[in-house]
């Protein structure tokens, strides 16, 4: 384990961490051997979402009231700053880390080498999960390495089309529908323009968003980003550059805000603030639209308008892992495999705040708000690409931002902007493979 653990060290994963932050935030007194002092086995539970806490507290209630010889106690660290990674790599490398806890496909494939997760393999193959049947593909593809299992599919996401009534009822325009196709989404836009919108009103957002906008674009146009071997990006592929270049087009056009105003102000911002007559939005932003007292009782949704004769989308979600190292494996295995049971996602999805994993789960984050058409995020989600990751996707991200930028500003072509960006990206690929 602590050989495994230099690689994390290596990639730059390991912060060394105050004993304070090591230190778990339950209230019960544990003995070395990894029970309660009451007696009972004690599973920890890793999680960053404060607004799922009490979802993953009925969980847990749940899980207890079938199990009364376990306690189940939830470790809540922020997501924000990546202080839930920094403090979960190195309670791994103490030999501390939660017994189950929360995972991303950013990090899977790199504490898989490290030797921070459990193979779940053959737990998965002896249980009646039946994975395959209950789960999309795209997301089991996200926890398999070398047909390997190492995290249960928790939730995913998707994105759909949010507009704003008021604004198409005063330009006296149609609302958007689910069978839309890319040319009706700009023709749209153009009419919601040429209606004269209010001054700082926009048809649409194009930001440089990749999960959201241009990754569903570029795959539904027969473009790739990253081989399947790791080794090479796509950016120079002419079908990769015209999924793209369709969100710069739409600025050019004067039917979104330009790269610099979007800066300023995020789409989503200016979408609350009612700024935007269209957005394509992640299912995760819902609950915030919703709290919103502004626009929540004028905005609905449809689906990711059909581009190039496909159904665009991408998919992402997180995983429930358990911690290879954890001294009570077998109670943190039992809690994982039933997490993924039919009855517990669907107390997930009754908490309205995620897409439950299991295909037969969707239905309950739409019914959480019937007046919304949610399921415009799970319709076609069976067919929806994974996004595309490896051990060095952040840096990728970062590049894919520092040169795509000067083709949204028009400073550069996309094909200037992507030849320069293939050269880092591919350069980051080979260090990585070493």
């Amino acid at each position: 384990m602590k050989k495994n653990l230099k690689y994390l060290v290596t990639l730059g994963l390991v912060a060394i961490m105050g004993a304070t932050l090591l230190t778990g935030c339950g209230k019960k007194q544990d003995n070395k051997d990894g029970n309660t002092a009451g007696g009972k086995t004690k599973i920890t539970f890793g999680i960053w979402d404060e607004n799922q806490r009490p979802t993953m507290e009925n969980l847990a209630t749940a899980y207890e009231a079938k199990n009364n010889n376990v306690d189940v106690e939830i470790q809540l660290t922020p997501y924000k700053g990546g202080e839930y990674w920094t403090k979960l790599e190195a309670s791994a490398t103490g030999g501390t880390a939660p017994d189950v806890f929360w995972l991303n496909t950013l990090h899977a494939e790199s504490y898989k080498d490290g030797g921070i997760l459990l193979d779940l393999t053959d737990y998965i193959t002896k249980s009646d999960l039946n994975l395959e049947e209950n789960y999309p593909a795209a997301l089991i593809s996200m926890y398999k390495f070398d047909d390997k299992i190492y995290a249960i599919p928790k939730d995913f996401d998707t994105n759909a089309l949010w507009y704003n009534k008021e604004i198409f009822d005063k330009a006296g325009v149609d609302y958007p529908t689910d069978d839309w196709t890319w040319d009706d989404f700009v023709a749209t836009a153009q009419k919601l323009k040429d209606a004269g919108l209010d001054a700082g009103v926009y048809p649409l957002a194009a930001p440089l968003d990749f999960q959201t906008d241009y990754y569903p674009t570029v795959y539904a146009n027969g473009g790739w980003i990253l081989n399947a071997d790791k080794t090479e990006t796509g950016y120079e592929d002419p079908k990769t550059q015209e999924g793209i270049q369709v969100w710069i087009d739409l600025i050019k056009a004067g039917l979104s805000p330009d790269l610099a105003t979007m800066t300023d102000t995020s789409a989503d911002a200016m979408f609350e603030a009612g700024k935007l007559g269209m957005l394509l939005a992640g299912s995760y932003m819902t609950p915030q639209y919703m709290s919103n007292d502004g626009i929540n009782k004028i905005i609905n949704l449809v689906e990711f308008p059909e581009f190039n004769g496909v159904e665009p989308n991408i998919i992402n979600g997180l995983g429930y892992a358990v911690y290879s190292g954890s001294k009570n494996k077998d109670a943190a295995v039992d809690f994982v495999l039933w997490l993924g049971s039919a009855e517990a996602m669907k107390i997930q999805g009754e908490g309205g705040a995620v897409i439950s994993a299991r295909n037969d789960a969707w239905q309950y984050f739409a019914a959480t708000n019937p007046d919304l058409n949610l399921a415009a995020y799970t319709n076609h989600s069976d067919v929806a690409y994974p996004l595309p990751v490896c051990k060095s996707s952040a840096e990728l991200y970062d590049l894919e931002a520092n040169y795509l930028k000067w083709a949204y500003s028009g400073e550069k072509t996309l094909g200037e902007a992507s030849k320069e960006l293939k050269v880092e990206a591919d350069a980051v690929l080979s260090k990585m493979n070493k």
